[in-house]
């Protein structure tokens, strides 16, 4: 009794029985891991199985509709009536519709100079042409380095009007919005859209215009964007793929069966009617250009994609302003999509195939099973059942339907082909924060709402030497991304053990893909422009 009374006999009872305790919490977690982990990493497997055949039959379909398109020569010039708008000496230049053109921009000292000239050389009878330039900016010089440009083409005899806020309410759509209750904008019958480093061709008008025109079921032309920029670094040249297969393939095949796609913000024209049947501008989300694109097909609009027709702008080449732009870009989708899934349910003016189009297509599984799955399919399964040996991804799941969707994914961009693997790898990594991002707009948390413009560095990466850029590129303790160099170090680690202990190889796929997180991390991916 007095043994016990002094705990003496603790310490031969841990001693006795370290070996059963051991056993015990090894018995406990293989009945947890059999009962619990296993099941739910096999019904995780199958729902991203599921998934990513949901996304190879959208970009099969996609596919056979442009291929088809192409074989039968459908091109919008064939499709839809586009004679130019013949001189009469009677009436004039009044032949001519009135256009406003409207060039939005925020603290743009890099480009504000292309995008205004550009815009002010577009070929048009110059009375039946507004250029309106909506200066949010914040800074004082830049205002007054916008204004002077503007007054010097205004004293070349070029319509050009300089408009500015009292504040910044809805950001971009605000800005377009308050320029349209202008009078003399009021008295045009389209308008034209380019952000502030786009440099559109004299000849844009004279090639889209004719379209509305001719044809009043059209309520927006569409151009293609074509990339000033894309060989300053490997960050956009993968831009480049990615988005050269969502104006060839995506938006075409929108255009070509639907009459609908996305309005990609920039590059456009609107018919004045359409847009203001569908509402005008709203702020709700971060993507004001699909939100009225999608209220304006909505109504019973016709939209039309002239590929042929490209439009100059810079990609962003530095990679915090590509992370920026990529989490507005999927979030506001999928806030739109919660905003307005009643509201497509209940419409009686589209057909029930243009709704399903509408909500399982175009939403779905383009603004949110493609992000997601990308992430969760290469980032959180394939390590999960290295840990868990137990779980089988099969072969058409893991090899031949990625393989499939990353072929026709490539095809946008052939000179660009060899950059296949590099693109997968990288798009891994950004699939990480377009899916948090994605949840965020779907729940409507925190940064729902976040707008932080796309830096644009124009000619200042060029202005720069080549000395300043490399020693700037060495500083890494300025631009280190702790959630990428986590996420490498968990990916490292998981080909490591498959390394030691697994037989299925995932290990090559799990090292390339470690290194690519790691190196985003370390921040060793686009350019670095100083004080950027």
């Amino acid at each position: 009794m007095e043994k016990f009374m002094t705990m003496e006999f603790l310490p031969e009872l841990f001693v006795g029985s370290a070996g059963d305790i051991a056993a015990q919490i090894l018995v406990y977690w293989g009945q947890f891991k059999m009962s619990v982990v296993v099941p739910f990493v096999f019904i995780f497997m199958y729902i991203n199985l599921a998934m990513s055949i949901m996304m190879l039959i959208e970009k099969v379909y996609m596919a056979a509709v442009v291929s088809i398109n192409k074989l039968i020569g459908g091109k919008p010039e064939k499709r839809y009536k586009c004679d130019p708008f013949e001189e009469d000496v009677e009436l004039g230049s009044s032949v001519y519709p009135m256009v406003v053109i409207q060039v939005p921009m925020f603290n743009e000292l890099e480009v504000y100079q292309l995008s205004i000239g550009a815009a002010c050389r577009l070929s048009w009878p110059s009375d039946r042409i507004v250029i309106q330039v909506l200066d949010d900016s914040t800074d004082p010089v830049i205002k007054d380095l916008v204004l002077k440009e503007c007054q010097s083409w205004q004293s070349k005899g070029v319509n050009v009007r300089y408009q500015v806020r009292d504040n910044r309410k809805g950001y971009k759509a605000g800005a377009l919005k308050e320029g349209l209750k202008h009078p003399y904008a009021k008295e045009c019958e389209y308008v034209v859209i380019f952000d502030a480093d786009f440099q559109p061709e004299p000849d844009f008008l004279t090639r889209t215009i004719p379209f509305l025109h001719h044809n009043p079921q059209l309520g927006l032309v569409q151009a293609r964007w074509k990339f000033v920029n894309s060989n300053d670094c490997l960050m956009t040249r993968m831009q480049e793929m990615t988005l050269d297969y969502h104006f060839k393939v995506e938006q075409e095949s929108g255009s070509t069966s639907w009459a609908f796609f996305g309005f990609n913000g920039t590059a456009g024209v609107w018919r004045m009617a359409a847009l203001d049947e569908a509402g005008g501008w709203q702020d709700r989300t971060t993507v004001e250009d699909m939100d009225l694109a999608v209220r304006a097909s909505l109504k019973g609009w016709k939209f039309l994609y002239v590929g042929a027709l490209m439009v100059k702008n810079e990609l962003p080449s530095v990679f915090k302003a590509y992370r920026f732009q990529q989490h507005r870009w999927s979030c506001g989708p999928a806030n739109l999509f919660r905003k307005m899934f009643y509201e497509i349910m209940k419409n009686k003016r589209v057909t029930f195939w243009k709704k399903v189009y509408l909500l399982y297509s175009f939403f779905f599984v383009r603004k949110i099973v493609a992000h997601v799955v990308t992430f969760t399919l290469y980032c959180v399964v394939i390590p999960l059942t290295v840990l868990i040996p137990e779980v089988r991804i099969p072969r058409w799941g893991v090899v031949y339907i990625p393989t499939v969707i990353t072929l026709l994914n490539a095809v946008g961009t052939p000179r660009s082909f060899y950059l296949v693997v590099n693109w997968v790898l990288f798009e891994n990594v950004m699939s990480l924060h377009r899916t948090r991002a994605t949840l965020i707009g779907l729940f409507e948390t925190q940064r729902s709402n976040e707008w932080v413009v796309t830096g644009k560095v124009g000619d200042a990466s060029k202005a720069k030497t080549g000395t300043q850029q490399t020693q700037s590129r060495f500083k890494i303790g300025e631009r280190i991304y702790k959630l990428e160099l986590c996420l490498g170090i968990a990916l490292f680690g998981c080909a490591c053990y498959d390394l030691a202990y697994g037989d299925i190889h995932y290990y090559v796929f799990l090292y390339l893909q470690s290194i690519t997180f790691m190196t985003v991390g370390f921040g060793y991916v686009g350019i670095h422009v100083p004080n950027s």
